[in-house]
């Protein structure tokens, strides 16, 4: 007699955080970032039945593992395993390490899935130092330009090279790291931007990567492995998950209208012959925007066939969970799904309407 074996999802989340001289203002901002990261896998690891396994490196000049694929439930808060150092930012060093050690977990049982993500607060300056002793100049010319080409080198071919079942992720401080961490080969949509410098930026980097966090654990739900798009909202939504956790509108007590002028909303509703009342219209999500924790979400149904809005909508008090955002305000950008597209409440009279779209105004 064969014995049924018991087939289970592992995911394997590697947090490389920056403990350069530069942190040091940072340090306890970055301790709540990353803790509110680790709580969302274990909650969304509960419900899910997945076995979670993180672990932990930190990096200035140097690279060093602080924690290796534990249980993500066992592991304690960042505040007292991280600690902010004098040195430099080996950030390429520390991605392809992170990356290199992964490889050596054996996937031969389990369904297995790689989530990697970086958090720095600025730019590379110091890989190779573990090797050579010495640090490079980020922009200069000479031995330094002939280090940063080789380490650009090597993280460019670790990107690359990572299959389908790895997702690599990095949150950096401005647009101009972000399009540096593009040219390393992070995909646009696993790159975010965080505020380390005001508490409503840090505010907005818990509520990404908590949407991250939960976001790729339900996408292995649903089959997907790996992601380009992990800072995205809306792309892991199933109909079973809608019809479960949502309310179906009635019939008669919304409209849905296609926009195509830059209308301002209050305009916009009136001019379409209802009349406006504060939070009565929902424009749809079709670009970055922040949602402020106060904010109503709904979902409207599409033909995943064509594309189309059917006319269905469902909303309630879970939406907010179901899309894995937090009652904070948070950052986010559009997924593509083809089964749902989500809509923001708005309570302003002003906000220009994107042509393209459509407004839901609940009458």
């Amino acid at each position: 007699m064969s014995a049924n074996r018991i087939k289970h999802k592992v995911n394997h989340v590697s947090l490389v955080v920056d403990n350069s001289g530069s942190m040091r203002k940072h340090e306890a901002q970055l301790v709540r970032v990353v803790d509110e990261f680790v709580k969302g896998l274990q909650e969304e690891s509960d419900r899910l039945g997945h076995e979670t396994r993180i672990s932990l490196y930190a990096f200035d000049h140097e690279v060093e593992n602080l924690v290796w694929d534990m249980d993500v439930k066992h592991l304690p808060s960042l505040r007292g395993l991280y600690q902010v150092n004098n040195g430099a930012t080996a950030l390429i060093e520390a991605a392809v390490k992170s990356v290199d050690d992964l490889k050596n977990i054996w996937e031969g049982y389990g369904e297995h899935s790689f989530l990697q993500v970086v958090v720095t607060d600025g730019e590379e300056n110091a890989s190779g130092f573990s090797e050579t002793g010495q640090m490079h100049i980020r922009m200069g010319g000479g031995k330094g330009a002939g280090v940063l080409s080789k380490w650009r080198g090597r993280i460019q071919s670790a990107m690359d090279d990572l299959p389908d079942h790895w997702t690599s992720a990095i949150l950096v401080p401005n647009s101009l790291a972000k399009r540096t961490a593009q040219e390393y080969g992070f995909p646009a949509g696993n790159i975010a931007i965080w505020d380390a410098d005001s508490s409503k930026g840090v505010e907005e980097a818990i509520g990404t990567v908590r949407t991250a966090a939960t976001s790729f654990l339900r996408g292995r739900e649903q089959g997907v492995r790996g992601t380009k798009n992990l800072f995205a909202m809306g792309q892991d939504l199933s109909t079973a998950d809608v019809k479960a956790s949502l309310d179906a509108l009635d019939a008669g007590t919304y409209i849905l209208v296609p926009v195509d002028q830059p209308t301002p909303i209050r305009e916009f509703v009136t001019t379409a012959g209802h009349p406006y009342k504060t939070g009565c219209a929902f424009y749809e999500l079709s670009k970055r925007e922040k949602i402020q924790g106060s904010k109503q979400l709904a979902v409207a149904e599409k033909d995943p066939a064509t594309g189309r809005m059917t006319g269905r909508v469902f909303s309630g008090p879970a939406a907010r969970r179901l899309l894995g955002l937090p009652q904070a305000e948070a950052t986010v950008k559009p997924g593509d799904n083809p089964a749902y597209t989500v809509f923001v409440q708005s309570t302003s009279v002003n906000r220009k309407l994107v042509p393209g779209t459509k407004l839901l105004v609940v009458l």
